[in-house]
């Protein structure tokens, strides 16, 4: 009898053991896996079909989710990378579902796609560096600032075409320079900047085509410069013809006129008077036999072209076609170059040459604070090194962001160009304050970054409030704390606010929007995307928003914002709408907080002023 009790006893005292250790072992927090890291939101995609929050009114079908040609790729190759590699990834760990849209932004599919092929070229050169840590030669060709081919010598011909290659790409205030002669021969000439070739393309695409047709002999014909754009999906885009007879649009690049005025109108008069040979031409800037300097500009806008001195064309840049996609310069049909040179490109710093790295290195965040005041992401692309160094050097020295009170990141999507990826991953590794986007840096895709920043201040770096602007703008970031503490932090939307806008219906605008976009005749208020502060709340409710597919994704990332708070207002709360005129959004002004559309020098320049003048003045 007694040994049956003993036994029932130990049989007892077993399952109560096992019962406790089942119940420590729920309660007791798991160590997150690289894999657990990259997939915060598989058990929201298992229970998406349950609604989660309020609808909103606007949105009759919610959004699926899809499969997307190389999404898993980059979400699933990060687990031979070590914990401290990670740093950069974090707000890409976070943004699956956002890529996955039904309703995804134009180009999102080629974005991911393009940018699953360059990862796996960078994930590769890491692995290959690590191995080899002090073995460079696999990556030995740097982003140099400037490359030329005189007299032919070390260009690369086939038949008809010369190429000089880009070996990173072309940023704002690049430029090639073609000295050359025409040969009266052949109809005339053409100038191409072309980008790299995807994996299923036959040809690569043409990122400018800039085609000049010659008078022919004795002026029979009619002479013209064409410019356009080529890819392989869609063909040839709509041509741009300079003089444009009867053309009213004013439309300006760069603040330049799309084609000279002098031309046009020498053209016009010389169509009224045919019989005279001599004059009819005498105003174009290419003729058989004469030597030319041409000169073609990346600006901020579009392309713009300087022949002999005078300007004669611009041409604005059209999606999925901007400046850094540009990798060699073609040149066909009947030119004698003399020589070329591209120069003003971006070049990286060598950062082992850098001797105040730790003074520019991305502060530790006091473990004692919950609570960022501010985190401030800003837009950058993967080959503005330059822009990104001077910030460093200038505003983002400010106390408040070297004692961790305010935090900046830089998001960036993947490049094209593998050095260009493998100079910011190093960069990234070595200052600590870039967060890469797990697409390509196509500008349609912008809004991304924005609810990236959302999701950066709000889940991994908390904060008061989260302010975004670009890497061409100076921030005081004194001045915008000092007006935070007059505002109240619940609903705000602070910067330069446009109260009364319209979208825009040309279709040849950069910002163009289809009735099918938005098919209202005016959007709510939105802040201007160069510099601009939101709340909180506003910050969560978009992350939230977009995990849950309730609000619209939008193309234009600051009207985006705008739509976005408009739905706050409905559901959550009253929207405080601050305008401040000191926020720029196209230039500089005494007593500015944010001046935009500042280069290197000038937001270096501006940093010293306040240092030494202690005066919120310009640079010329």
């Amino acid at each position: 009898m007694k040994k049956w009790t003993g036994g029932v006893l130990i049989i007892g005292l077993t399952c109560v053991l096992l019962f406790s250790y089942s119940f420590i072992q729920q309660k007791q927090p798991q160590k997150q896996s690289a894999y657990q890291f990259f997939h915060p939101d598989d058990d929201k995609i298992a229970n998406f079909s349950k609604p989660v929050g309020e609808k909103l009114e606007t949105l009759t079908i919610k959004p699926h989710l899809v499969d997307v040609d190389g999404l898993d790729y980059l979400f699933n190759s990060t687990h031979t990378l070590k914990r401290e590699e990670l740093k950069p990834l974090l707000a890409w760990g976070q943004m699956r579902l956002l890529l996955s849209r039904s309703d995804s932004l134009p180009e999102t599919a080629q974005g991911i796609k393009e940018a699953a092929a360059a990862w796996k070229v960078l994930k590769s050169e890491i692995d290959e560096t690590r191995v080899s840590k002090f073995d460079h030669s696999t990556m030995d060709k740097n982003c140099s600032f400037s490359v030329s081919a005189v007299n032919g010598s070390s260009l690369v011909a086939s038949n008809d075409t010369v190429i000089l290659a880009i070996p990173c790409g072309l940023i704002v205030d690049s430029s090639v320079t073609l000295i050359a002669i025409p040969d009266g021969n052949q109809d005339g000439f053409q100038i191409e900047f072309v980008g790299s070739q995807g994996k299923d393309e036959t040809d690569p695409p043409v990122v400018l085509h800039y085609n000049v047709v010659l008078p022919g002999d004795n002026f029979t014909k009619e002479p013209v410069i064409v410019q356009n754009t080529w890819t392989y999906e869609s063909g040839w885009g709509k041509e741009e013809r300079c003089p444009n007879h009867g053309s009213s649009n004013n439309v300006k690049v760069d603040g330049l006129v799309k084609c000279n005025e002098q031309l046009t109108r020498t053209s016009t008069e010389e169509k009224s008077n045919v019989s005279d040979h001599n004059h009819m031409g005498s105003n174009f800037p290419f003729s058989d036999g004469s030597l030319f300097a041409a000169t073609i500009w990346a600006g901020k806008e579009g392309f713009y072209a300087t022949i002999n001195g005078r300007h004669e064309t611009s041409f604005a840049y059209r999606e999925k076609l901007e400046p850094w996609l540009v990798s060699g310069v073609r040149v066909k049909g009947g030119l004698r170059i003399i020589s070329t040179l591209a120069t003003g490109l971006p070049v990286s710093e060598d950062i082992d040459m850098v001797m105040n790295v730790e003074s520019l290195k991305a502060p530790l965040i006091p473990k004692q604070s919950k609570r960022l005041l501010l985190l401030i992401g800003v837009f950058s692309s993967g080959n503005n090194f330059k822009r990104r160094m001077a910030l460093r050097r200038s505003w983002m020295q400010y106390d408040a962001v070297r004692s961790g009170v305010v935090a900046v990141r830089f998001f960036i999507g993947l490049h094209k160009n593998k050095q260009v990826n493998y100079e910011l991953w190093k960069e990234a590794q070595a200052y600590e304050d870039v967060q890469l986007m797990p697409f390509v840096d196509y500008y349609s895709l912008l809004t991304l970054k924005t609810i990236a920043i959302c999701i950066m201040g709000t889940k991994i770096l908390p904060a008061k409030y989260i302010m975004k602007t670009d890497d061409d703008a100076f921030v005081r970031v004194d001045e915008i704390l000092a007006s935070l503490k007059t505002k109240n932090p619940d609903g705000l939307l602070y910067g330069q606010v446009s109260l009364d806008s319209k979208p825009q219906r040309d279709k040849d605008n950069k910002w163009y929007i289809s009735t099918e976009e938005w098919p209202e005749d005016s959007y709510p208020p939105w802040a201007h995307g160069p510099g601009y502060v939101i709340s909180r709340d506003i910050a969560k409710f978009i992350v939230q928003g977009h995990q849950q597919r309730n609000l619209k994704l939008f193309k234009l990332e600051d009207v985006a914002v705008g739509i976005w708070i408009q739905q706050f207002k409905k559901q959550i709360r009253e929207v405080q709408y601050v305008n401040d005129e000191r926020f720029h959004n196209s230039g500089c002004e005494p007593n500015y907080i944010l001046a935009h559309y500042q280069n290197p020098r000038m937001v270096l320049c501006l940093w010293e002023k306040l240092q030494k003048e202690h005066k919120p003045d310009c640079c010329d």
